[in-house]
């Protein structure tokens, strides 16, 4: 029985897949190798890059025009900035791929005698000048994972690759296709020596174009959970299937591993005589963001570069991005952390990214917060609004200060240390979303725990800026709105420099929004 892939590429005898080359304009890629040119694709971590090499080195070994060869030079990344071993173990790794994908017992004797030989440092560019000599077809040569290489390493090879370029095809591949996470111009080659990167495209100004592999759109979501449905007779609801559209925005990881827990790891989901519900497919993402898995891992720690802060700190507090350069703008968008919507802004990828983000932040906050009896429930165990409000004040009043220095990221950190207090609320009983986005000047929570939704906006009052209380009241009408509430919280965080300590100056008053909701407005 197949199933829903989240390691590694795709094997059709084994996994649910799209067909592979439909991802890709396989018309312009073809045409770019018949015109000898080199090119980029580029996509986020487990979007289907390789799959989609793969499949591309089968289609052009079957029309027999060329010689196709995918290789993963990953392993030269451990060589760091030494050159002879990073460029040994390319050179390597292209010959055990030929021996293995091609058959070519040749080219591990070709490629032991070059990196023997004097000209070590250049071994791509000879191994390659030779090889291809003694090729049937022109080579087209896939080298996956070029961006994990760093510094000079990175240089020689985009240098080589550049420097045998004339010899193509006789001497040297027809076309080369770099693939990795990042476009070319955000390869951060960083010499030992220098503090600042450089660039990548003086190294390898050969580059004809750069391709992107985009998300799954919505029907092709559908078609991909469909094949479920069609080899086991398992159907997904409507609700489902636009659920996992919602939340996923069709990255491909997220699709998969969504529908992979429900129908291969949640007993109520391995019935087959049951259908797939929106509930099911909630809790699975639940499941996913809590346990934060290994690819939405991998996205957190991203958080700790300096260049992601940059640009996710203003968004979470909803404030302008300002003097961010572009390039760390668009390394965010080729991360797959953020995209541009329709009008052509940053917003981040899609549902679970905006809850990982925040909550991956708030999780220092969180180990750091004290035992907290849960006094916000009632005797059924039901939240009780008021009583909730009562514990956050007293808890903020004693331990926001402390609590603040624990918050990775300074701007936000009211919003950090409220969120960890609320992880603790909903801790095993209900769930915590998040609006957030550049420019709005506020972040919005909506706290639902069984029957009780609580909708909360955060606003902060900067330095030099009026009393936010005006713009907040009626920014929360518009959330509450949304949500079907008449009632909601405003948190107005006063980060203004010469304000007594929070313990004195946490209050709670009433305010009337000008749709006329009971609004309880905390000021901390």
């Amino acid at each position: 029985m197949r199933f829903f892939n989240t390691e590694g590429p795709n094997c059709l005898a084994d996994h649910y897949t799209l067909p592979p080359l439909a991802r890709w304009d396989l018309d312009e890629v073809l045409a770019l190798i018949d015109r000898k040119k080199y090119f980029l694709l580029h996509a986020p971590r487990q979007t289907g890059k390789t799959t989609c090499l793969l499949a591309l080195m089968e289609h052009l070994n079957r029309e027999g025009r060329y010689r196709a060869l995918y290789v993963n030079i990953e392993a030269a990344q451990a060589a760091r900035e030494r050159v002879e071993a990073g460029i040994g173990a390319v050179v390597q790794a292209i010959a055990n791929s030929a021996g293995w994908r091609l058959g070519d017992a040749g080219a591990d004797a070709l490629a032991r005698e070059v990196l023997q030989g004097p000209s070590a440092l250049v071994g791509l560019e000879a191994f390659l000048t030779r090889w291809c000599a003694q090729s049937p077809q022109p080579l087209v040569l896939l080298l996956d994972e070029v961006d994990a290489l760093v510094g000079d390493t990175l240089i020689s090879l985009l240098r080589q690759l550049r420097a045998g370029y004339p010899q193509r095809p006789a001497a040297f591949p027809q076309t080369v296709i770099l693939c990795g996470v990042r476009d070319l111009r955000d390869y951060r080659i960083h010499a030992s020596s220098e503090a600042a990167p450089i660039t990548g495209g003086s190294a390898f100004n050969i580059k004809a174009k750069s391709l992107r592999l985009g998300d799954f759109d919505a029907a092709e979501v559908t078609a991909l959970l469909r094949e479920h449905t069609a080899e086991t007779g398992q159907a997904f609801t409507s609700e489902a299937l636009e659920r996992v559209w919602m939340l996923t925005q069709g990255q491909p990881w997220l699709v998969n591993a969504l529908a992979y827990r429900v129908c291969f790891e949640m007993p109520e989901g391995r019935d087959r005589a049951r259908p797939v519900t929106a509930a099911l497919i909630d809790q699975a993402k639940e499941y996913l963001i809590v346990n934060r898995v290994t690819h939405l891992d991998q996205l957190a720690d991203k958080l700790r570069e300096e260049r992601v802060r940059r640009v996710i700190e203003p968004m979470l507090a909803g404030t302008a991005l300002e003097t961010v350069p572009e390039d760390e703008r668009q390394y965010l968008v080729d991360l797959g952390l953020l995209r541009r919507d329709g009008a052509g802004g940053l917003v981040v990828a899609n549902p679970i990214y905006r809850e990982v983000l925040p909550r991956a932040l708030a999780s220092g906050p969180q180990d750091s917060l004290p035992q907290i009896a849960p006094t916000w429930l009632n005797a059924d165990a039901s939240l009780n609004p008021d009583r909730l409000l009562d514990a956050f004040l007293t808890f903020w009043r004693q331990h926001g200060q402390p609590l603040l220095k624990s918050a990775p990221y300074h701007e936000i950190a009211p919003h950090l240390v409220l969120m960890a207090f609320l992880h603790r609320v909903i801790n095993g009983g209900g769930t915590l979303e998040r609006e957030y986005a550049i420019g709005s000047g506020r972040m919005d929570l909506c706290l639902r725990y069984g029957a009780v939704t609580l909708g909360l906006e955060l606003k902060v009052w900067r330095e030099g800026a009026v009393d936010p209380l005006a713009a907040g009241l009626k920014q929360l009408d518009g959330y509450l709105a949304g949500l079907g509430l008449d009632t909601g919280w405003l948190i107005v965080f006063d980060r203004r420099a010469g304000q007594p300590p929070i313990a004195e100056r946490t209050v709670s008053a009433e305010a009337i929004s000008p749709q006329g909701r009971r609004i309880c407005v905390v000021r901390a």
